[in-house]
């Protein structure tokens, strides 16, 4: 069973991107990137990648927000909101 952490351990500014994902934590390269959830620090639409493959656009996020979705990617295009941190 899958379950969200309530801690983080790690934190990083979010570049949004179409061709990057957001970098691994982890320096192994047979370890596949599981993702982190976000916190949306300015009102805005969020378009991702999730972990299981999904692209999808999160409309009208508020200011202040946790997404507790695994997400590997935020693409520039559909994004407005700002502010985006990735946490592990």
């Amino acid at each position: 069973m899958a379950y969200q952490k309530l801690q983080v351990s790690n934190a990083s500014v979010v570049v949004p991107s179409d061709t990057l994902d957001i970098p691994s934590l982890s320096t192994s390269p047979e370890q596949r990137n599981n993702g982190c959830v976000l916190y949306v620090g300015g009102t805005g639409d969020i378009r991702v990648l999730t972990a299981g493959g999904n692209d999808v656009k999160f409309a009208s996020i508020a200011t202040g927000t946790f997404m507790p979705v695994q997400v590997l990617r935020v693409y520039s295009t559909g994004t407005t909101a700002t502010n985006i941190v990735a946490l592990w």
